[in-house]
């Protein structure tokens, strides 16, 4: 259960907007607009790169949600739809499940929560 806390909390951590002129020491500096923090411009691999320092199963979930939701709804998830599922409320159940099945090892329920995933309606996002 502390395992389980301590990863919602960096998680949590991880999906805030980021500060004016934070930089990636590995890449320069992380640029926005006035309206959109960087990290809504942070390219989807330095995210997945993200979640993966904080636990290889948070970005093992993370991995086969984006493949399950390109699969069943036709299109890739951005960068920032992916935050906002880790991040909004108790974060996308489906999502929270992958993450949770990645760390147990468990393929059946990875299978399985990957055919729960919603695709949204077309023009929203």
């Amino acid at each position: 259960m502390t395992k389980a806390l301590l990863l919602l909390a960096l998680l949590g951590l991880l999906t805030q907007p980021a500060a004016r002129g934070q930089s990636n020491p590995a890449r320069g500096p992380i640029h926005g607009t006035p309206t959109t923090p960087g990290i809504d411009h942070m390219p989807l691999a330095d995210y997945l790169g993200l979640l993966r320092q904080i636990a290889p199963s948070a970005e093992a979930g993370a991995t086969d949600y984006l493949a399950a939701f390109e699969r069943r709804c036709g299109r890739a998830l951005t960068t920032t739809e992916l935050r906002q599922a880790m991040s909004a409320g108790d974060g996308d159940p489906v999502l929270m499940g992958l993450i949770r099945a990645s760390h147990l090892g468990d393929a059946a329920a990875r299978e399985r929560l990957a055919g729960q995933i919603r695709c949204p309606a077309r023009g929203a996002r």
